[in-house]
């Protein structure tokens, strides 16, 4: 399973009708986390007089939820979570802090301002792909550690960290189907000297 999130933080900003719209989007990976990016963008605006916000959690997107903060039902939080999970992306929290400019947009102009808001920062992110990969550690000499590395890099294997003694743990995020494939690259590398030893399955990011 895969799916794709977001790189780095992004902040954009429009201004329609004299009001400023100030979108701020970040990458999260629970619902307490998403709520602190809230609290902490609303502390970073405190005369602001709505923070509108959508969040989706999870790679299949479990968790959706948004706030109008204020705004005319369904005018700022429902068109900006649609904005998000029209994207495709997922594990991102977006925050829209509207400085009332003194003309009323009515609900449409709300609905599409809002929702441009989003779709703008959307544009504007570094995507990346997610997928879950099973960590292996190799324990092997140092005269074949940068080998095995080298070559674990070219054929497109995750590469971890690696701890150091009297000799080389290095670990690599490999994918499920590729475990055995893997392991005989390492033996063949090694001349069967090396030791493996599994860890956790996780979601990475992957290389662009």
């Amino acid at each position: 399973m895969e799916y794709e999130t977001i790189r780095a933080a992004v902040d954009a900003e429009t201004e329609i009708s004299r009001s400023r719209f100030i979108t701020r989007l970040e990458r999260v990976s629970t619902e307490e986390e998403a709520r602190a990016v809230i609290a902490r963008v609303r502390a970073e605006h405190p005369r602001a007089r709505h923070h509108c916000t959508a969040f989706v959690i999870g790679p299949d997107g479990r968790i959706q939820r948004s706030n109008d903060d204020g705004e005319p039902s369904g005018t700022a939080g429902a068109p900006m979570l649609d904005a998000l999970t029209s994207s495709g992306l997922y594990d991102v929290v977006a925050v829209v802090t509207r400085y009332f400019g003194g003309v009323l947009l009515g609900a449409g102009g709300l609905t599409r301002a809002y929702r441009a808001s989003v779709a703008d920062a959307v544009h504007r992110a570094d995507r990346v792909r997610r997928a879950i990969r099973q960590e292996v550690t190799v324990h092997c000499s140092y005269e074949v550690a940068a080998q095995i590395e080298s070559e674990a890099r070219r054929r497109g294997f995750g590469i971890g960290g690696a701890e150091y003694s009297d000799h080389v743990a290095q670990r690599f995020a490999v994918a499920r189907a590729e475990i055995v494939p893997f392991t005989e690259l390492v033996a063949e590398l090694s001349a069967g000297a090396a030791e493996f030893e599994q860890g956790a399955a996780e979601f990475v990011d992957l290389s662009a």
